[in-house]
């Protein structure tokens, strides 16, 4: 074993999340930063847009399946070994994928890239359990990690756009490389074991979670609403882009409007949830993201693609993505109280693979450059979560 001696961190809380933090927003940044270059990589890279559509696909796949992997190897072998481990491979894997011009070498690369992020995400999450379980400070440092994780969407893009029109494309990943490695050199030192001596000794299982009917209805809400999400960021730069005319830099504006549209739910959204409950918070996001559905059908079918006709609905769809995710983690893992790790990994996992299977589908099957895809996820995926939120209160 690899932590025969664990102990507890004794650092304030100002380092703490000086030591955490960076590793949060490194592993989401992998996605959002490279946004701005989408549209021009198939270019680049000798390729079709479907391949590059698989490098925003995978990486987000991986992300989520990868903690069905890394959670149990970092209860076997610890944190910091899988932090270090997932933290060398996203800085190595950071630096390849700036230096090659190979479509298929690029794909592999972004899939191990994700899997370090992977790792990374579920040691850090994993050490925060460990340290601080049970203590006053816990509410606020998975408050600060969320809210980290909120503003990537609206600065990552930005800031990809900015490095890519002063430096090139293959800058971007070089600045994901960088503070990888400087991370990985602070953390030898500063990231000491915290896992539980016992810990190892647990056994995993999914069964009590695949035979739940709530687990399904709220980690489908889940899915339906973080899939109109990602559908949205693989069509906004083919959109804006190519159709609209934007510029990189101007894309990444508009695209933040949407990221700082959800925050602002966010900070408002718990006074609604009380009034609505979990099924009727989860109900009413549905409905609000086939609203948006059809603002976006208009627009499409009515005007060029622009920011009124593309932007401005996405703003309502933000809405209804944080009524909706809001609540579907209580309503998936209430009844898991004695095995909430174990359920958090799976709710995660499927969640993923909804967003990215059955989000690409909808983008390859409808034009990619169009409001179409988005459109339709929202309102298939949508109606079929309405549908079973019903059989669920009729159920209770």
């Amino acid at each position: 074993m690899f932590n025969r001696n664990p102990r507890l961190w004794t650092y304030s809380l100002p380092v703490a999340l000086a030591l955490l933090a960076p590793f949060n927003i490194l592993a989401s940044l992998g996605m959002d930063i490279y946004l701005p270059v989408v549209p021009a990589m198939p270019a680049i890279l000798g390729t079709t847009p479907a391949t590059i559509q698989l490098t925003l696909t995978l990486y987000m796949i991986v992300l989520g399946v990868g903690q069905i992997v890394f959670g149990p190897l970092s209860d076997r072998w610890g944190r910091r070994p899988v932090l270090l481990g997932g933290g060398l491979l996203f800085a190595v894997t950071s630096l390849a994928l700036a230096a090659t011009s190979s479509a298929g070498v690029f794909l592999a690369l972004r899939i191990a890239q994700a899997a370090g992020a992977s790792a990374m995400l579920v040691a850090l999450f994993a050490t925060v359990r460990d340290v601080y379980a049970g203590r006053p400070e816990s509410a606020v440092v998975y408050s600060l990690l969320s809210a980290m994780l909120a503003c990537v969407p609206a600065f990552g893009p930005i800031v990809g756009a900015l490095i890519a029109e002063e430096f090139g494309w293959r800058a971007i990943f070089v600045a994901l490389a960088a503070p990888a490695i400087a991370m990985l050199f602070g953390s030898l030192a500063g990231w000491h074991e915290t896992r539980p001596r016992n810990e190892g000794m647990r056994t995993t299982s999914f069964g009590p979670m695949l035979k739940s009917l709530p687990f399904w209805t709220y980690t489908l809400a889940f899915g339906t609403a973080m899939g109109a999400f990602f559908v949205f960021f693989s069509t906004a730069p083919r959109v804006l882009i190519e159709r609209a005319g934007y510029s990189e830099f101007g894309f990444s504006l508009a695209f933040s409007t949407v990221a700082f549209a959800m925050m602002i739910t966010a900070r408002f959204a718990k006074r609604f949830v009380e009034r609505w409950g979990i099924a009727g918070s989860a109900a009413r996001g549905m409905g609000t993201m086939m609203l948006s559905a059809a603002l976006l059908i208009t627009g499409e079918m009515l005007a060029p693609p622009s920011f009124l006709s593309f932007i401005l609905p996405m703003w309502t769809m933000a809405v209804g993505i944080v009524f909706t995710t809001s609540v579907t983690a209580n309503g998936a893992l209430e009844d898991f109280g004695d095995m909430a790790g174990t359920a958090v990994a799976l709710h995660f996992c499927i969640q993923s693979l909804v967003v990215g299977f059955v989000g690409t589908i909808f983008v390859i099957a409808f034009d990619g450059a169009t409001a179409w895809p988005l459109a339709a996820y929202a309102t298939f995926m949508a109606t079929i979560t309405l549908l079973t939120l019903r059989r669920l209160r009729k159920k209770a």
